[in-house]
């Protein structure tokens, strides 16, 4: 009988694909791929709007655009902040709530509203920060200074912050009994039956 050497088989193996680069796992990673991207788009969508509002609402009662000179909040800027992203925030819940996470009922009793309005208030203090440090550190009071720290650089940090906050704690998706199916087909394709060799 000829002798098969151990080498040439090791190689032949290792060019062979394998179930896990081709097999249900590789197509759970493409599905959740898409997934977030869907739900990212939607969520950036619902958080325009909002956004829009508040920053129309914060300069109006900041700067007085086109109120003349008679801002109502020209010196309480935080106030201004947090009353005009209370109305944005309300405006986000519901877009968020009936269309970017439609998929992924909330399992509070509330609906989602407790943890929703926790993240919010939490998630708030990047743009305020912004703004203190824009104000109080920097020194700048202008319209565009303004903008720049709380609705530009905040606003990003607030959305990335918001986006990943929402998904893990407020919008989860629920565990069904194909999802449960899919997480164990993973597991099972990525143990290398070479690691369960029993040696002799």
């Amino acid at each position: 009988m000829r002798a098969i050497d151990p080498s040439a088989a090791a190689v032949t193996r290792k060019s062979m694909p394998s179930a896990r680069d081709t097999g249900p796992a590789a197509n759970i990673l493409g599905t959740r791929s898409q997934r977030m991207l869907a739900e990212l788009g939607r969520f950036l969508t619902v958080g325009g709007v909002a956004t829009i509002v508040a920053f129309i609402l914060f300069n109006v009662l900041v700067h007085g655009f086109s109120t003349g000179n008679h801002a109502l909040l020209r010196d309480r800027p935080i106030l201004a902040y947090v009353l005009a992203n209370s109305v944005g925030m309300v405006i986000s819940y519901r877009g968020a709530r009936s269309w970017a996470f439609r998929d992924r009922p909330p399992r509070q009793a509330d609906g989602g509203r407790s943890a929703y309005v926790l993240i919010n208030l939490a998630t708030m203090s990047l743009p305020i920060a912004c703004l203190i440090i824009s104000r109080d550190v920097l020194g700048f009071d202008d319209p565009l200074s303004d903008n720049i720290s709380a609705n530009l650089i905040g606003l990003v940090l607030g959305l990335a912050a918001r986006f990943y906050l929402f998904r893990r704690f407020v919008f989860r998706r629920p565990v069904t009994p194909r999802s449960h199916f899919a997480q164990r087909s993973e597991l099972v394709d990525a143990v290398d039956p070479r690691d369960l060799r029993i040696s002799a």
